[in-house]
């Protein structure tokens, strides 16, 4: 199944500043196989040696917070969108 992928800035540089690239899988962790086969280097920027997302990592499957869903497992239906994005930290 062809989701659409938004890539963060800061992970653009393995997608030839692409923000959005197509990529094949039926959940999550298929579309991250996937994404690593075209774009070698960028599954291990989202998981971790466990297999786990990156606790500063969140990814979407539309609106929705795999983690809160079935975390990689989380199904992705064709046409779906997946966002992977970068926690944000600041403070005064």
């Amino acid at each position: 199944m062809s989701v659409s992928v938004r890539v963060p800035t800061i992970l653009r540089t393995y997608t030839k500043d692409e923000a959005d690239v197509t990529a094949e899988g039926g959940t999550v962790q298929d579309v991250l196989a996937d994404l690593e086969a075209k774009y070698p280097g960028i599954r291990a920027r989202i998981v971790d040696d466990s297999g786990k997302i990156r606790r500063f990592v969140n990814v979407y499957v539309g609106d929705e917070d795999v983690r809160f869903a079935q975390g990689l497992q989380t199904p992705t239906a064709s046409g779906a969108q997946v966002s992977i994005i970068p926690a944000v930290a600041g403070g005064c």
